[in-house]
C-alpha cells in the first residue's frame, strides 16, 4: 500500500514507539497542556487511533503557571515483561520521571524520578538491566548523552553516570535512544536543533557502556536544505520493527506553509520512514536518507484521514485540550454542547483560562459554532469576584498558538452592548475590530463565529441571526502564529473560551478539513 506523510497531522511532536501484544503505541510532547502525554495505538504504523493520554492527574503533573513551552518534553515508550514504561522529563521543575501501567487502557502510576540531569530521557531493558539516558551531564562533569544503570522499581541509580557519545558534531544533541539489534547496540540521537538543521545521527557498539563508533554517512536522516519539499525538520527519531520484519523510523517533522514561506504554524507532527539494514548490521533511511511524502510499504490496507469534527465524534477525554491546570468546575460537556464558565483568566495570561481546544491539523479549514453569551457565572463561588468585574466578559473561537499570539473571534459584553470582536495578538500588539449587534437584535445574546484558513491566512466570521450570511470581520496571517515568530515548540491550537463574569453556550461546533 502507499500511504501519505505525515501519519498523526498536527501538534504532536517528539514520537516515541513500542510494540506490544501484535499492537503499535505512540507518545508524543504535550508541553504546557492536559492531559499530557497523548497515547495512541495502531496495528499497522500507518493509521493511528488515540486512545488516551498517559498523565491525567495534577499529583503526576504540574504545570500551574508554566510557561508557554515549558511543561513535559520528549516522552520514551518501553514495554517490558508485561508492563508498560513512559519517561519523559518536566522542563518546568527540571525533573526526569517515569510512570507504569500493566493495562494500556487504564491509569497510570504516580511518578517515579531518577536523580538523573539533562532532558530527554529514555530507557533500555537488557538481560536483567536497565539503562536511563538523557542528553545531560555525568559525575566528571563532562556533557553529552549519558546513561546510568537503575532499579526499575524505585528509581534509585545502582551506579556511576558516564557520558556516551557526543553526537557527530551537530549543535543541540537530544533526543537519545539505545536498541539491541542482534550483536550490536546502537545508540540513535538529534542533533542540529528541532529546527530547519535537524537530523538524525546514530554510533554502534558491542557494549551498552561503548565505545560507539560513529556511523559514517551520518546523518542517516534529515531533510535539512531538501528542496522543495515542504516537509523539513525532519529528526528526533526512534526504530520500531514491524510484525514482518521489516524497520521504520518514527520521527517529528513540519510542513512549512508555502515552499517559498519557510514558516509553519501546525506544529511538529509525526512522520514515517523505511529503515534498512545491510549485511553489516548498519541501517540507512528512506531512498537517500531523506522523509518523502509518500511511501510504498508491503501491506493490504487503506489510510484513513479524519477531516471532519464535532461534539458528538470527539470524545472531550481523548481529542481535547486544557491550558496548563484543568478546573473542571468551569466545563459542562455533553455530546451536543459545551458550557464555559469565565474567570478573570485571559488567554494573554501565563497562567489557566477557561480554554478547551483540539490540534490544528491541516492549512485548510472552517472552524465555526453558534456561542450564547450570558452574564453571571453558573456557580456561586467567585473568589476572583473583584477581578471578574473588572474583565469584559467575552466568549468565543481562537486559532491560539501561545499568550502573546493568537487571533480571536468573540462576542463582548462592551459599553455600547453586546459586539463581535476580532482580536489580532501579536508579540504583545493588539488589533481589536469590532462590530455591534444590530438595533432590530438587541436582544439577541448570541451568534454564529467561524473561521476559515488556508496556508497564508485565517479569516474570521460572524452571522447574526438578522443577517443572511456570515459577515466578514478581517484576517490575519498564519506565519505570525508560527514557531519562527512566536519561538517555542507547540502548534496552533482551535479552541473555545470564556473571561469574565460570564457563562457561554457552545453548540453546532464543526470543525472541517480539506486535505490538499
Amino acid at each position: 500500500m502507499i500511504y501519505q506523510n505525515p501519519i498523526i497531522s498536527g501538534f504532536y511532536p517528539d514520537p516515541s514507539i513500542c510494540s506490544a501484544n501484535g499492537r503499535f503505541y505512540l507518545v508524543t510532547s504535550s508541553f504546557q497542556y492536559f492531559p499530557g502525554v497523548p497515547l495512541f495505538e495502531s496495528t499497522d504504523l500507518v493509521n493511528w487511533k488515540q486512545i488516551g493520554h498517559v498523565l491525567t492527574r495534577e499529583s503526576q503533573v504540574m504545570l500551574d503557571r508554566v510557561r508557554s513551552s515549558g511543561g513535559v518534553f520528549a516522552p520514551t515508550i518501553r514495554y517490558h515483561d508485561g508492563r508498560f514504561y513512559m519517561i519523559t522529563n518536566n522542563n518546568s521543575t527540571n525533573k526526569n520521571f517515569y510512570v507504569y501501567t500493566d493495562d494500556i487502557y487504564g491509569e497510570w502510576s504516580e511518578p517515579i524520578e531518577i536523580d538523573m540531569n539533562g532532558i530527554d530521557p529514555s530507557l533500555l531493558f537488557d538481560e536483567g538491566h536497565v539503562y536511563a539516558l538523557t542528553n545531560g551531564q555525568d559525575d566528571d562533569g563532562n556533557w553529552g548523552i549519558v546513561q546510568c544503570e537503575i532499579d526499575i522499581e524505585t528509581g534509585a541509580k545502582l551506579g556511576e553516570t558516564k557520558c556516551l557519545w557526543k553526537g557527530s558534531g551537530g549543535r543541540y544533541i537530544e533526543s537519545p535512544h539505545m536498541y539491541r539489534v542482534g550483536d550490536y547496540y546502537y545508540l540513535m540521537i538529534a542533533e542540529g536543533g528541532t529546527e530547519y538543521g535537524h537530523m538524525v545521527t546514530y554510533a554502534r557498539s558491542a557494549s551498552p557502556w561503548g565505545p560507539f563508533t560513529d556511523y559514517a554517512k551520518n546523518p542517516v536522516l534529515t531533510n535539512r536544505n531538501k528542496a522543495p519539499f515542504l516537509i523539513q525538520g525532519i529528526g528526533h527519531g526512534d526504530l520500531i520493527q514491524n510484525t514482518d520484519g521489516h524497520w521504520y523510523m518514527v520521527t517529528l517533522g513540519f510542513r512549512q506553509i508555502g515552499t517559498w514561506e519557510p514558516y509553519h504554524n501546525l506544529g511538529r507532527e509525526v512522520y514515517l520512514t523505511p529503515v534498512q539494514f545491510d549485511p553489516d548490521g548498519w541501517f540507512t533511511c528512506g531512498d537517500d536518507g531523506t522523509t518523502a511524502p509518500s511511501y510504498q510499504i508491503p501491506g493490504d490496507f487503506v489510510q484513513e484521514r479524519k477531516t471532519e469534527y464535532t461534539f458528538r465524534n470527539t470524545d472531550w477525554s481523548i481529542d481535547w485540550a486544557y491550558l496548563r491546570k484543568y478546573h473542571p468546575e468551569n466545563y459542562l460537556l455533553s455530546d451536543k454542547s459545551a458550557l464555559l464558565r469565565g474567570t478573570s483568566i485571559t488567554l494573554e495570561d501565563v497562567d489557566s483560562p477557561t480554554f478547551l481546544a483540539l490540534r490544528q491539523k491541516e492549512f485548510c479549514m472552517e472552524v465555526s459554532a453558534k456561542v450564547i453569551l450570558e452574564e453571571g457565572r453558573m456557580t456561586s463561588g467567585q473568589e476572583d469576584g473583584q477581578s471578574l468585574l473588572k474583565t469584559v466578559p467575552s466568549a468565543g473561537l481562537t486559532v491560539y498558538m501561545c499568550e502573546d499570539e493568537h487571533y480571536d473571534v468573540e462576542l463582548a459584553m462592551t459599553p455600547r452592548g453586546l459586539a463581535a470582536e476580532l482580536r489580532l495578538c501579536i508579540g504583545g500588539i493588539k488589533h481589536i475590530h469590532s462590530m455591534h449587534l444590530p438595533k432590530k437584535e438587541a436582544n439577541e445574546k448570541g451568534a454564529v463565529l467561524s473561521i476559515r484558513s488556508d496556508h497564508e491566512k485565517y479569516e474570521f466570521y460572524v452571522q447574526f441571526a438578522s443577517e443572511e450570511r456570515p459577515v466578514f470581520l478581517g484576517s490575519g496571517r498564519t506565519k505570525y502564529l508560527s514557531s519562527e515568530v512566536s519561538g517555542g515548540f507547540t502548534g496552533v491550537m482551535v479552541g473555545m473560551y470564556a473571561i469574565g463574569n460570564c457563562t457561554a453556550a457552545f453548540t453546532d461546533f464543526s470543525c472541517s478539513y480539506n486535505l490538499d
